[in-house]
């Protein structure tokens, strides 16, 4: 009987492998799809990803804000259930679609490419795409982005990145968000630059506060560089 049970429990892992690996290839295949898009229409485009809560929307809300006139934006918003964060960011008057992704708890490359297709991609220089709030899910999805922006919050923990290492370790650019409140919620500082910097020694580390624009500008000009760069 024993055997018997290990014997379908190996099956059983065997078959998840082979579909996991069949949806990841899937999904690779149109990321790049995206990536050639996106260039061939000089944009920059990043994949934002963070726990909820962590003060992503208002980041992006701030950011899109702040660059009108120097840079034009637009943005794919995945939540699970609600339009409110698409809401939120229109009200920078920068285009925002929609992707409600019910029990999903991650983007895919192929939910991007519908609802890019319903933007105007000549009209933008910067694709910023909201992922669903969530530091595990999303790892492992490519969605054709240039950068894969993590974020973490004060509020959260210094220990944040060593309890996602593979969300971090995947990143192009950590943003540090509400420093304003830091010394208020006693967050270590040096302790959480010391995680993220252990984990991926390769990502930009921007310190702000979405709420107060601390740290912001430095934000912009990092984004107005890549961009030059990339086209």
């Amino acid at each position: 009987m024993e055997i018997r049970d290990h014997a379908k429990r190996a099956e059983a892992e065997q078959r998840t492998i082979v579909i996991n690996q069949g949806v990841l290839s899937k999904n690779d295949l149109l990321a790049r799809e995206n990536r050639a898009l996106f260039k061939s229409k000089r944009l920059l485009t990043m994949n934002i990803v963070s726990s909820p809560g962590s003060g992503k929307t208002a980041f992006i809300e701030r950011t899109l804000t702040d660059i009108k006139g120097r840079l034009r934006g637009g943005v794919v918003v995945g939540d699970l259930a609600t339009d409110n964060d698409a809401k939120r960011i229109a009200r920078s008057g920068s285009p925002a679609i929609q992707i409600t992704t019910g029990d999903t708890c991650h983007l895919d490359a192929e939910m991007v490419a519908e609802a890019t297709a319903k933007l105007d991609l000549n009209a933008l220089d910067l694709l910023i795409i909201e992922n669903v709030g969530n530091l595990v899910c999303p790892s492992g999805y490519d969605l054709g982005e240039d950068l894969r922006v993590v974020m973490l919050s004060t509020t959260e923990g210094e220990d944040k990145p060593l309890k996602y290492p593979t969300m971090f370790k995947t990143a192009d650019v950590v943003i540090l968000n509400k420093m304003d409140i830091a010394e208020v919620v006693g967050v270590d500082r040096e302790t959480a630059l010391s995680n993220i910097h252990r984990l991926t020694p390769q990502a930009i580390v921007f310190e702000v506060s979405a709420r107060t624009g601390l740290g912001m500008e430095a934000w912009y000009q990092f984004i107005e560089q890549r961009l030059a760069a990339a086209r």
